[in-house]
Parts: C-alpha cells; sequence; structure tokens
C-alpha cells in the first residue's frame, strides 16, 4: 500500500470523529501535503516526471512556494557532477568537465586508498615524531604540534644544533647563540619520509601530522598520490550530492548567472589564486537536473531574457561580471544548466513577464491558475484539518488543535472566502494568513498554559491578528485619519500643502487638516 493510500485509510473521514490533531496523519509525499490544489498538484507530478515547466499564478500564502518545494522532491538524485578544470595554455579559459555518479564514486573510493593509516605519536618512531613536532627531544613528553614548547619541562620542542642530544661538546658555548638564531620554538616538519622493513623489504613510507594523531602512507599510497597529483588542477563547481531545490527569488546578476572573484595579485602563484579556483557558480547552474524556483518572477526585470537563453541551450557561461575586476578576463564556457524553471507570479504582474520566456513556458511546460477557494465539502474540512496539524508540527512550539478550535478556524476560513473572494460556502486557500492566526492562538495556549489549543484561543487570536490596517480604522476611523493625526509638525511641513490638499477628505475632516 503505498503512503499516501496508507494516510487515506488512517485519515478521520469527518471532523466530528477529531478529537485533537495528534489523531491526525500527515503524509510523507509533499505534493501531499498542499491542501486544495488538486489541478496544480496532478500537474506538478506530471512536470516532475516529463521534466516540464512551470508558471504558478496566484495571490500570496496559497502554496506555489510548497508545490514548487515538493515538485523538487519528487525528482530523482542528481546523476553528475560539474567541475571546472584548470588550463595551463590558457589559465583565464579553463575547461568544463562533467563526470556521472559511477565516475565520481569510484574516485572517492581510490582517494581514500591515499589517505594512509592513521595512528598515535607514541606508536611512530622518536626520531620521526620529534621531528613532526609531536615529542619533546629533551624529556620525551608527547604534545601536539602547534605546542611550540613543550608543556612538561618547558623548553623549545625544535632540535636546534648544538641542543641536548647533539652530541656537540661546545654546546654551552656556541649552543645558546644558535638557539637564538631559530625562532621561538621552531617549525616542526609537515612530513617526514624514511624507511622501513615490512616482510623482509624495505619501502619507503612517509609520516605526515594530522591534528593529534600521525598519518602514515606506504609506498603504494604514496605512488596512488604522485598519479593523483599529475592530474589537471580542478575545482568542484556543482557537487554530485546537492540540492534539487535552488532558490532564486529577488536574485542579483551575480548570485543567479555567477561570477568570477577578483584576484589583487594577479591571479599567478604563489601569491594569486589561478583563474579556475575563483569560479563561481550561479543559480542557473546549481540547479542543474533539479528545480530552479523564481517566486515573483517579473520582479527579476531584465534578468528574464538570461533564463530564457539557459533554457533553450542548457548551458549558460560564467564570466566576470564587473569590468573592473581582474576576473572579467576569465571565462568559463558550456557550464551546463539543464533545469526545471518553476516560476511564481501574481496575476497583476503576468504582463511584466517577458513574451519569449513566457512561451518558452507555455511550449516545454504548463502554466496553472491556483484556487483561491475549495468548496466547504466533509472531504475538504478534513483536509482543512490536516492544513492545522501540518502547521503545528512544522511550528514545533505549539500545541496540538482541539476540535472545537479546528471549527473555529473553519469559521474563519469561511467567512475570508467570502468577504476576499466573494465564495459563499466555500473555504479560503490563502493558508498563510490561516496559518499566522493559527500560531498566534497556539502562542495563546503555550503562555496559558493550555495542554492543547482550544477555541477560546483562536477568538482570541482574531483579535491580535487583525492586520494594521484594521488596527488603525478601529481607533483613527480611517486610514487618512490615522495618518494626519500620526504625524509631527515636521513631517507635515515636509508633506507640504499640495498633499493635504490633494489627500483631504472633506465628509472625514469637517474640522480641517490644521
Amino acid at each position: 500500500m503505498s503512503d499516501e493510500a496508507t494516510v487515506r485509510a488512517h485519515a478521520p473521514l469527518s471532523v466530528d470523529e477529531i478529537e485533537t490533531t495528534e489523531q491526525i496523519p500527515i503524509p510523507s509525499d509533499p505534493l501531499a501535503r498542499v491542501i486544495g490544489q488538486e489541478k496544480a498538484v496532478e500537474i506538478a507530478r506530471i512536470a516532475a516526471y516529463q521534466h516540464r515547466h512551470l508558471l504558478l499564478v496566484g495571490p500570496p500564502g496559497i502554496g506555489k512556494s510548497m508545490t514548487a518545494q515538493a515538485l523538487a522532491l519528487h525528482l530523482e538524485r542528481p546523476s553528475t557532477e560539474v567541475r571546472v578544470v584548470h588550463n595551463p595554455e590558457n589559465p583565464e579559459r579553463p575547461s568544463v568537465e562533467l563526470l556521472r555518479r559511477e565516475e565520481v564514486l569510484v574516485e572517492r573510493e581510490a582517494a581514500r586508498t591515499t589517505e594512509g593509516e592513521l595512528i598515535a605519536p607514541t606508536e611512530a618512531p622518536a626520531s620521526v615524531t620529534e621531528r613532526l613536532g609531536y615529542r619533546c627531544p629533551r624529556c620525551s613528553f608527547y604534545s601536539l604540534p602547534s605546542d611550540r614548547y613543550c608543556p612538561s619541562c618547558g623548553n623549545s620542542k625544535q632540535m636546534v644544533p648544538g641542543g641536548p642530544g647533539s652530541g656537540n661538546p661546545f654546546r654551552d658555548l656556541v649552543g645558546g647563540i644558535l638557539e637564538l638564531t631559530v625562532s621561538p620554538g621552531g617549525n616542526p616538519q609537515e612530513t617526514v619520509r624514511t624507511t622501513r622493513l615490512k616482510n623482509g623489504v624495505e619501502e619507503v613510507v612517509a609520516y605526515e601530522r594530522a591534528g593529534d594523531r600521525i598519518r602514515v602512507l606506504d609506498q603504494r599510497a604514496l605512488e596512488r598520490r604522485r598519479l593523483k597529483q599529475r592530474e589537471s588542477p580542478h575545482k568542484v563547481l556543482v557537487k554530485l550530492d546537492r540540492n534539487c531545490f535552488v532558490l532564486a527569488t529577488g536574485a542579483s546578476e551575480t548570485e543567479l548567472l555567477g561570477d568570477v572573484r577578483h584576484d589583487p595579485y594577479g591571479g599567478q602563484p604563489p601569491l594569486g589564486t589561478l583563474p579556475f579556483e575563483r569560479v563561481i557558480p550561479g543559480a542557473i547552474h546549481e540547479s542543474h537536473e533539479g528545480v530552479l524556483f523564481v517566486d515573483e518572477l517579473p520582479h527579476l526585470g531584465g534578468l528574464q531574457r538570461f533564463i530564457l537563453t539557459a533554457m533553450q541551450e542548457k548551458r549558460f557561461p560564467i564570466s566576470g561580471r564587473n569590468p573592473q575586476s581582474g576576473g572579467a578576463a576569465v571565462r568559463l564556457d558550456n557550464v551546463p544548466c539543464d533545469f526545471i524553471l518553476v516560476a511564481a507570479c501574481n496575476i497583476q504582474d503576468i504582463h511584466q513577464i517577458l513574451a519569449p520566456l513566457r512561451s518558452r513556458i507555455g511550449g516545454g511546460g504548463y502554466e496553472v491558475l491556483l484556487e483561491t477557494a475549495m468548496p466547504d465539502t466533509e472531504h475538504n474540512r478534513v483536509r482543512f484539518a490536516q492544513f492545522v496539524a501540518q502547521e503545528i508540527a512544522s511550528d514545533g512550539r505549539i500545541r496540538p488543535a482541539s476540535r472545537e478550535a479546528i471549527e473555529e478556524l473553519l469559521g474563519e476560513s469561511r467567512r475570508r472566502a467570502e468577504r476576499i473572494d466573494g465564495r459563499r460556502h466555500s473555504l479560503t486557500l490563502r493558508l498563510r494568513e490561516m496559518g499566522g492566526l493559527l500560531r498566534t492562538a497556539g502562542d495563546i495556549a503555550t503562555i496559558g498554559g493550555s495542554p492543547i489549543i482550544e477555541g477560546a484561543h483562536v477568538r482570541e487570536a482574531r483579535d491580535r491578528a487583525r492586520s494594521i490596517e484594521e488596527q488603525i480604522r478601529a481607533v483613527y476611523g480611517s486610514l487618512q485619519t490615522g495618518m494626519q493625526k500620526d504625524v509631527t509638525e515636521a513631517q507635515r511641513q515636509q508633506m507640504g500643502h499640495y498633499y493635504w490638499n490633494e489627500h483631504r477628505d472633506p465628509s472625514e475632516f469637517p474640522g480641517g487638516y490644521g
């Protein structure tokens, strides 16, 4: 039995069967958690399966973002990793390398074989631990290499010419002078190479510092490391294990399209950083094989045309965006960006979407007008109760709701559906506002020490959760009156004569504005 079928089998058939929201099962399928948008959910499933674009239109708070996130969770995991590879012949033109999942996993396994074996410093030869900075050459006390002076005897852990154990008979005469020429505490080596006998055969072995332990690399591990170092230097641009949902709402040009960081040292070692290491992917690249979600799409303005180009070509170059930066000379071509665009906007902003982009979405996907209300049926009332349970679970700080509280919320939902959308015998789907009302009621119940949210808490929350415009009307009678009474004398003068004459309403201000 599927998860959705299991939830349906255990879900209550009516609100009357519910004692508290703890009885209501929450589906693990994120699309099944979207309430009242059956048409949008069906199309989102198709879009995920067929890799189609999606434009969701409707007012704020009715589930556009939730639908986009749920769609992303229905996609298969990314199958490729994107890398940028150094080009020694022309560093300003690095290249792109795509690795399949199998290749990445094989490479990771090979990298683990070069990591060697970790041992305690006491298990390594004494001469090695002294040169690495773990063992004091004077008192044989072990400590971290970062301790430049021995915590036991207080002497420098660096072996200096003429120091103890050096065999120098003139140590008392010249040792102090030579010790002054060494930096305080000395600089222990990062790596020590030596030989050892293994199965009667002498082999090269390397010891490296690894925090409070020592890494031992045998001859085979050293050979694998040499082979790896011969490969062209590269940087992972888009990881294999990545989030399939990328939010690009209100993104800047750099955030959306990527960039190349500036290097004040000219981009050449030893001080500078090579160009390939300074390449930064944009949201369109990070969403490769996933979902690029842009809420309020028209607010991107002219950047919409770049999204259109990326959708058409399924690849987009990364270059420096600042013409005065050293990164402006760097360009990385053919960076893949094969994403599903899920865009959202309000009805009044549809005309601000670029016509070619609308055409591309319509030609390779779907445009969906989301519902603002659903019929007031028993099935939908149970679905609304599921929404209440989901909000309580996601918040994590408020108590379960009783049946009475659910019925109070249903009553408010009916009132809002009729008042805002003119839909009688319906329940509003402007669920963000209903979620805010529920949280206010939950806060009242929590502060009051109640184990559950009662109907009285919802009724009290209804008064507290009024919008600022409603509060102003209750106190001043109208928004204009509130503005007139609230401003200071300095603000009046700044607004000027024309403002007050243009906004004057004689019926509301019989005594004038003065």
